[in-house]
């Protein structure tokens, strides 16, 4: 329980520092271009503590899921309206709300603030006060990982296949209680054999075994026969043979992956089982600091067809926590999912189905747990909506294009974008990711991810 509690509040602490930071990001750029900034908090709610330093108050918020950073004349005034000062009466209910977020908007420019707005900013500026909190993610991401990879090393894939778990007995589906052998229930082929978790297997009946993939699909048409297998524990090497046993397993498709019904049950076929679980055998490898920039893009190429799938992902997790579907491993998480992942990892001191071999080694998973909580942040941030960063972003850079086409023609300045006609979207975004993130809070209680 100790190393649950330290695990999670590791995370959580690494958290409100990458939300810290990632407000940082957006807090001095905006401070440099001369905006003032009301407000630096951390977290959403009634407010802890706060403090006011020059212009600015700083402080910590109730509710730990997040930040942000106020700064002043965000949604530029009216069309026709320069200063902000004329409001005209609206009867549209949308027309209505985008006056509302106008004016709330302009009531926080004082005097002597004309010129520290931020719609003001030239689109250069815009573009970094906005990329900077999502560019701050990236960059602890990019510390962290090229940290571990040149200083500790990287797992690389070498020959064989690890054996995560070894099943001591053979029970029927019928079975409900799979934790305790019974008199009646044979010993797995494997357990009888003497095949322990950590073994690597290297080769089964001559043929060299290059992954996981290949213990299965050796092992599946060798029921009722005895199989020569070569293993490596610890510096030896030794020589076992093993009878795998007719079984009802999961049927596999091409990609090696287990095939389910609609139900999400297992689609089942008799081929021969030896009762181990198996994962792909690694080795500790420092890697040089010109690889770290690939890690990095690959985990962003990753998360980001992630959030391209997202609907569809949401979907899954909705199944998963109110159904009998299983949660996807590579489904979204919550903060509380990640927490809950943290805490397994360091109470288990196993990730993967594999044994961790002592601090260190976790220390490095959960540090790489963060990065990818920076990755995520990085991406999600660079949707084009309201309230994300993204939407401020894609109105700077359309605000630019449409100058550019002005000056090209020799037309007059279009003026500022108005980002304020999208504020009904950024309310309907707002409700949609509050209540994403309810989804995935129940599914990371209910049905949490395990690694």
């Amino acid at each position: 329980m100790l190393m649950y509690v330290l695990g999670v509040l590791f995370i959580a602490f690494g958290i409100g520092l990458s939300i810290a930071l990632h407000e940082l990001g957006h807090l001095i750029p905006a401070k440099l271009a001369g905006v003032r900034c009301s407000q630096y908090m951390i977290g959403f709610g009634p407010t802890l503590w706060s403090r006011q330093i020059g212009d600015t108050q700083y402080g910590f918020k109730a509710i730990p899921l997040g930040g942000y950073v106020r700064m002043i004349g965000m949604l530029p005034p009216k069309p026709g309206d320069p200063d902000g000062l004329l409001r005209g009466s609206s009867t549209g209910r949308l027309t209505a709300l985008i006056d509302d977020a106008r004016a709330y908007s302009m009531e926080e420019i004082g005097p002597g603030d004309e010129n520290r707005v931020f719609y003001k900013l030239s689109t250069w500026r815009k573009l970094s006060v906005m990329l900077g909190g999502p560019m701050m993610n990236l960059v602890v991401a990019t510390v962290i990982i090229t940290g571990i990879t040149t200083l500790y090393g990287q797992q690389v894939p070498v020959d064989g296949a690890k054996v995560g778990g070894v099943v001591q007995c053979v029970k029927p589906l019928s079975a409900t209680d799979t934790s305790t052998c019974g008199a009646g229930d044979p010993q797995s082929p494997a357990a009888k054999a003497g095949l322990r978790p950590e073994d690597v297997i290297v080769a089964i009946d001559g043929t060299t075994v290059r992954s996981s993939a290949d213990v299965s699909r050796l092992i599946r048409p060798q029921a009722d026969k005895p199989v020569p297998f070569v293993v490596r524990r610890g510096d030896q090497e030794l020589k076992l043979t093993i009878t795998p046993m007719a079984n009802q397993v999961p049927e596999l498709d091409e990609k090696g992956q287990a095939k389910r019904k609609d139900d999400g049950s297992y689609v089942l076929t008799t081929a021969g089982y030896i009762g181990t679980s198996t994962g792909q055998n690694t080795a500790l490898e420092r890697q040089s600091i010109t690889k770290a920039p690939q890690i990095v893009a690959d985990g962003v190429v990753q998360t980001a067809s992630v959030v391209l799938r997202l609907p569809q992902k949401l979907v899954q997790v909705w199944d998963a926590a109110f159904g009998s579907a299983p949660r996807d491993t590579n489904s979204p998480m919550s903060v509380v999912g990640v927490g809950r992942v943290a805490g397994d990892v360091a109470s288990t001191m196993s990730f993967m189905g594999v044994k961790l071999s002592g601090p260190a080694e976790l220390l490095v998973i959960l540090l790489m747990l963060l990065a990818s909580l920076n990755i995520a942040l990085f991406v999600f941030n660079l949707i084009p909506l309201m309230p994300l960063d993204g939407g401020q972003i894609a109105g700077a850079l359309w605000e630019a294009l449409k100058r550019g086409f002005a000056r090209l023609r020799g037309a007059p300045d279009p003026g500022y974008v108005d980002v304020a006609k999208g504020m009904p979207l950024s309310y309907a975004m707002t409700v949609v990711l509050i209540g994403m993130s309810v989804l995935l809070i129940y599914a990371d209680l209910v049905k949490p991810i395990k690694l």
